[in-house]
């Protein structure tokens, strides 16, 4: 596989309730800040807000489907959260190749998640190993 500097791909996804307690049941994070509406109303969100690795994992989805694609192994993935995710939020997940180094198909991409209203609500980079 080829990969070029500056080859982007995305994937858009709705967050819902049933994702976040999904997640909580998958994961065994069941902070009442996702799952408890009234505790929710008491904190600064005021609602209930998606798990921040949750979001995170939808990079995960346009590395495996998109860019580099199917066979996919993820080597290393930083994370910055930079904003709440509220149920109904529409995430856009973004990958952009920033290096590849063919002989090895190791790529490094900037990854980052944006909302409906192109705020940045996770960014970070990725190091993968491209499928054959």
């Amino acid at each position: 596989m080829t990969l070029t500097i500056g080859q982007r791909a995305s994937r858009t996804t709705t967050m819902t309730s049933e994702m976040i307690e999904r997640f909580a049941a998958a994961t065994g994070d069941t902070n009442s800040i996702h799952l408890d509406d009234e505790f929710a109303k008491t904190t600064r969100f005021g609602k209930r807000i998606a798990h921040g690795m949750l979001t995170a994992g939808l990079i995960s989805a346009v590395l495996a489907n998109e860019l580099p694609g199917p066979g996919t192994i993820y080597l290393g993935q930083t994370v910055a959260f930079k904003a709440p995710v509220f149920i109904g939020d529409v995430i856009t997940a973004t990958v952009e190749v920033t290096a590849y180094r063919e002989a090895k198909r190791i790529a490094t991409l900037k990854t980052t998640c944006v909302n409906q209203d192109g705020v940045t609500v996770v960014e970070g980079e990725a190091t993968v190993l491209a499928p054959e």
